[in-house]
């Protein structure tokens, strides 16, 4: 049976009470309660917060989202990361040197190329409950993302951002191999040691994408909670978006992660990262 709005209004963070709230209804009172309420139950480590929660066929399709507390480790996940961001640098050192060779000698133009992702929303569990600007306002915080270049110069010169695609002619021949290995994505140990990523989280997107998803997909700005990573549950079950149909499917593959993250499951989602690159699955 659905949550009522007064039941809502009469939960608090430290109950155990869960929610379930009918997800044809998201213009409702009741909706709209709860979502203004959801920073501190989300906050709170012993609810378990469904928002909404209806299986529908698969696990990850429909809109079938289980958002619940974080787990309490974030100390622990943060000196995760710096440990594997810095054995991580030192082990790939060569390979950045022949990578960085190999995009020189290959194509004209900067070895590294870095673009504005949004990532953190630093401010959603410290702003009050009751205002609706606030609600709607879930950006994150934008930050400078590296990788190595994979197009050629200018390939988005008319400043129209396109998606990828599987034979796009802007992808250089290096470049392609390192999307299909995901090496490409190796410079982005730098943003983890800087505080900006984690190894694993869901994947920061380019502010003009970012607004026009969050407005076409339900909740997608509740992969703002966590910070972004360089792989992530989507990412080990999903190859590169093409659509927005391909956002959806991985948006219900985070908002999962969300709910169940913890050390031992970044370092299960960092295990089955390796295979994927050494054997080029889920790439082009």
């Amino acid at each position: 049976m659905a949550t009522t709005a007064a039941e809502v209004s009469g939960i608090d963070s430290d109950s155990d009470t869960p929610l379930v709230v009918d997800p044809s209804s998201r213009n409702s009172i009741t909706f709209r309660k709860l979502r203004s309420r959801s920073h501190a139950l989300f906050r709170s480590n012993v609810l378990p917060f469904y928002y909404p929660l209806f299986e529908r066929g698969s696990r990850t399709e429909g809109p079938s989202q289980s958002i619940v507390a974080p787990h309490g480790s974030d100390r622990a996940t943060r000196a995760l990361n710096i440990i594997v961001g810095v054995v991580g640098l030192l082990l790939t050192t060569p390979l950045f040197l022949l990578i960085a060779i190999a995009i020189k000698l290959t194509s004209r133009g900067p070895v590294f190329y870095k673009q504005t992702r949004i990532g953190l929303d630093r401010r959603w569990n410290r702003a009050p409950t009751h205002e609706d600007s606030r609600i709607r306002d879930l950006g994150g915080h934008p930050f400078t993302m590296y990788k190595f270049r994979t197009m050629v110069v200018a390939a988005e010169s008319d400043s129209k951002e396109v998606w990828a695609r599987p034979d796009d002619e802007r992808v250089t021949t290096i470049g392609r191999r390192l999307r299909v290995t995901r090496l490409d994505e190796l410079p982005q140990l730098l943003n983890v040691l800087t505080g900006d990523m984690n190894i694993v989280g869901p994947r920061p997107e380019r502010p003009t994408i970012f607004a026009e998803l969050r407005e076409a997909i339900p909740d997608y700005h509740m992969r703002q909670r966590v910070m972004p990573g360089i792989t992530g549950w989507a990412q080990v079950n999903q190859a590169y978006d093409t659509s927005v149909d391909d956002v959806r499917r991985k948006v219900q593959f985070d908002l999962e992660y969300l709910s169940t993250r913890s050390v031992t499951r970044d370092l299960r989602i960092m295990a089955r990262t390796v295979p994927i690159m050494l054997f080029s699955r889920l790439g082009w």
